[in-house]
């Protein structure tokens, strides 16, 4: 059964263009010129209930104004979605009990106050019986290790652990779906690693539906089986993650040990693949897909090899590089 179904979804603004210098100033004042930008345009896709995805797309791609349409926080300009059967800007109550939103850079909970607070406020809110609110806070806080921290005032928490405790305040009235923005932005790599098994764990357990939004590869290798990729505004790519390797990268990287590595010329390596990395003890090539047997075969009859190791691009490449290519292709 589909939790989110997205049809047709856009989003245009109409902004002012001002001239230049001081006379285009004076200008503006009688005669404005505005053009229309388009952040979101003619988005398709749907998620099964249950689904954890990841919603990729560099900066400014559409990924949070989509969100905000999905959350009811903006109306569209045109085009339809439907998530748990309801319009979310319509704003139904039946809906709003049901789902929440988490952007990594706002904060939900009271400055000023303890944690704790914050969260009975939110039990209050949802109408949460006393004896469940106090279940789910005790439960949560243990996971994400901050159930010392609940009595402690939010702005001395660290980075880590408000975040995690906006995670306890977000699922709180137990959602069937839950947008994630960002959630391990700015965070270490132990408060990443934390939020993420909290995260697998509550999908794995709860079977809340999440569509979670990153720059860390990390965030979506560890939790997302399927992404879907956005760029200026529309659908470039909707399938498993192991397929944008399949589809993207067309080259492996070929590793060899074998001593005196470095005194082999770079310029004569170049006729087997790029030279990533060359050091006296070892050689990295990136080598088209369809070379990589005569490629290995090669160098183990050219150089004294000890060791051979071939591996995939890492993903975060592969993603940099459509990001990349997406920009050059935007302004052409």
């Amino acid at each position: 059964m589909l939790a989110i179904e997205v049809r047709g979804l856009t989003k245009a603004f109409r902004t002012y263009k001002k001239p230049p210098g001081l006379w285009g100033a004076v200008k503006g004042l009688f005669h404005r010129q505005y053009e229309t930008v388009h952040a979101v345009k003619d988005v398709n896709f749907s998620v099964e209930e249950g689904e954890l995805v990841g919603f990729l797309g560099p900066n400014g791609a559409g990924k949070t104004t989509t969100l905000k349409m999905l959350a009811g926080l903006l109306y569209p300009t045109s085009g339809d979605a439907r998530v748990l059967g309801f319009t979310p800007w319509e704003r139904a109550d039946g809906y709003r009990r049901q789902f929440a939103l988490l952007l990594g850079q706002k904060n939900q909970l009271w400055w000023d106050l303890p944690a704790r607070e914050s969260l009975e406020l939110n039990a209050k809110i949802y109408g949460i019986a006393r004896d469940g609110f106090e279940r789910t806070v005790a439960e949560m806080s243990e996971l994400l290790d901050v159930r010392d921290k609940l009595n402690v005032m939010v702005r001395e928490l660290s980075l880590g652990e408000r975040m995690k405790m906006e995670l306890i305040a977000a699922l709180l009235h137990q959602p069937k779906v839950l947008f994630l923005d960002e959630p391990t932005i700015g965070l270490d790599v132990v408060s990443q690693k934390k939020v993420r098994e909290f995260l697998r764990h509550h999908n794995a357990t709860r079977k809340t539906t999440i569509l979670l939004t990153s720059h860390y590869m990390a965030d979506i290798q560890e939790l997302c089986q399927r992404v879907v990729i956005i760029d200026h505004g529309a659908i470039f790519f909707d399938g498993r993650l192991s397929e944008i390797i399949d589809r993207f990268a067309d080259f492996k990287l070929v590793t060899i040990q074998c001593d005196g590595a470095d005194r082999t010329p770079a310029a004569s390596l170049a006729r087997y693949g790029e030279v990533v990395e060359q050091t006296s003890a070892s050689l990295k090539l990136k080598v088209k897909r369809e070379r990589v047997i005569p490629v290995c075969k090669a160098l183990l009859d050219e150089l004294p090899v000890s060791d051979i190791d071939i591996e995939e691009v890492p993903i975060e490449e592969i993603i940099r590089q459509l990001f990349a290519r997406g920009k050059t292709d935007g302004k052409s």
